[in-house]
């Protein structure tokens, strides 16, 4: 991840002062996974690795400092590098998830190399989250799934949508630029699983889509049955706005292509983080 969403650094580069970026609880959650996991699972290395990447060497140190006094060194990996390798090292370092500070660098480039990849927004305040369960949420079309349904819905509005969903029910969707990610946390959540924690499982996870209950939900199901994935809870909102439902299930981070929704949840004290394959 970029180090600006992470620790928002001081301009002055004498000075240690920083504020935390909208990926710190985040951050912190995977920390908690990692020492149930490690509880568990003494002599395994599947673990959360963050790398941390800094385009500005001058600001290393500093970095360094805040990751020490946060206690994160088992975690975080600091990276310094150049702008134009950003691509081969997520690649080099087989990255599953890449979460960029706005603007967004090279967001566009690192979605067509098959890297889930989003840029992170930080709320005016952000919603107390738990401290002890990593919770994450994923929009559907376009995040989860690709963005064929998106574009039917696109071209023909509502009545085409429905009539293509109705008519494709038994027919998986093909993957979404996030379906990997969800694959490695659904793994680890499945190691948890084995060793009793199901109900206290430190990983949870939400598909919370504009879809509705009918054909077009099923559907939903249908193509992660399909994948041999499930989500922890899956909500079906049928157009609704999906800040309430953040609000109540609390997310460490949330995943979606469509700029309403990232600015709808933000207004609820939710992170968001902006999916750029959209159909819009």
């Amino acid at each position: 991840m970029s180090s600006e969403v992470l620790f928002r650094m001081a301009r002055e580069q004498q000075s240690s002062r920083f504020t935390l970026g909208p990926a710190f609880n985040f951050v912190k959650a995977l920390k908690a996974v990692n020492a149930k996991l490690r509880e568990h699972y003494p002599e395994s290395e599947e673990l959360f690795k963050v790398i941390l990447i800094n385009h500005n060497s001058a600001d290393s140190e500093r970095l360094n400092k805040n990751i020490k006094n946060q206690e994160m060194e088992e975690l975080i990996t600091p990276l310094v590098m150049e702008r134009k390798y950003l691509i081969s090292e997520l690649k080099k370092n087989n990255i599953h998830l890449y979460l960029s500070a706005a603007p967004g660098f090279q967001v566009q480039e690192a979605l067509n190399e098959g890297i889930a990849t989003a840029i992170m927004h930080k709320p005016e305040t952000i919603q107390e989250v738990s401290d002890t369960q990593l919770r994450v949420v994923f929009d559907g079309d376009a995040v989860l799934f690709s963005d064929e349904s998106e574009r039917v819905f696109s071209k023909g509005k509502l009545a085409a949508f429905l009539k293509h969903e109705k008519q494709n029910v038994d027919v998986p969707m093909k993957d979404g630029p996030f379906r990997g990610f969800l694959e490695v946390l659904e793994r680890l959540k499945r190691k948890l699983h084995n060793k009793g924690l199901t109900r206290n499982c430190p990983i949870r996870t939400y598909l919370v889509t504009a879809r509705s209950a009918g054909c077009d939900g099923y559907r939903a199901l249908n193509t992660l049955r399909s994948w041999s994935l499930e989500v922890d809870e899956a909500i079906f909102l049928g157009g609704s706005a999906k800040g309430p439902m953040l609000e109540k299930i609390r997310p460490h981070i949330f995943f979606d292509d469509q700029d309403r929704h990232i600015r709808n949840t933000l207004k609820f004290g939710i992170v968001a983080c902006h999916v750029q394959c959209s159909s819009e």
